[in-house]
């Protein structure tokens, strides 16, 4: 199933089906501020499992994120981290950046036996960010691509549907995605590490 939303005339009926259907345990497909993003809910173990099914992967060899809503959401999953990484954190997001911290005790029992830092994310998208607040915590978030081909990515929301729709319990059309993804930086020593350039760019 297929439900278009609009950023700006976000439709409560709509959000309110995918909570439900994040809240019993099924996984959808979302836009977010780079690419399309196949997410579920991070306390749901049994979606967690559907979605290490769908991308044919285990779960301690996943790179999965956590998407938050705000800065104030990342310190219940992560250690502290110095004031440089914080103030850049304050620059960039939301933005289309993915930050490795080191994981603290609260994060869920299921990513502990898989490592021990977490990918964190705050999308600058209206959608995702009401997802995420009516939900009451984080979705986990993984990249929507073809085939698992690098880069080879989805953008075009009746594309995925007509391609992934069968596999996953919703998709919200919220217009094209971008075909870049985020940029990633490593958080977990003193200072800033860039891993992958992607869609953000950072401040000089």
């Amino acid at each position: 199933m297929i439900l278009k939303i609009y950023p700006d005339n976000i439709n409560d009926k709509f959000i309110d089906k995918a909570v439900k259907t994040l809240k019993e345990g099924g996984i959808i497909i979302i836009p977010t501020d780079t690419v399309y993003a196949l997410v579920c809910d991070i306390y749901n173990n049994d979606a967690i499992d559907k979605i290490c099914r769908f991308r044919k992967i285990k779960l301690e060899k996943a790179n999965f994120s956590f998407a938050c809503s705000d800065l104030s959401n990342i310190s219940d999953f992560t250690k502290p981290f110095s004031n440089e990484i914080f103030r850049l954190m304050k620059n960039t997001l939301p933005g289309p950046f993915t930050y490795i911290l080191n994981a603290n005790s609260k994060v869920p029992a299921i990513f502990k036996s898989n490592k021990k830092t977490i990918g964190i994310r705050v999308p600058d998208n209206a959608i995702t960010k009401r997802l995420i607040l009516e939900l009451g915590n984080p979705l986990m978030v993984t990249s929507v691509h073809n085939d698992d081909e690098y880069l080879d990515y989805l953008s075009d929301p009746e594309e995925i549907e007509a391609t992934l729709g069968e596999q996953v319990d919703l998709v919200i059309d919220g217009g094209p995605g971008s075909l870049e993804p985020s940029t990633v930086i490593d958080c977990t020593g003193q200072a800033p590490i860039l891993i992958r350039e992607g869609k953000g760019v950072l401040p000089e």
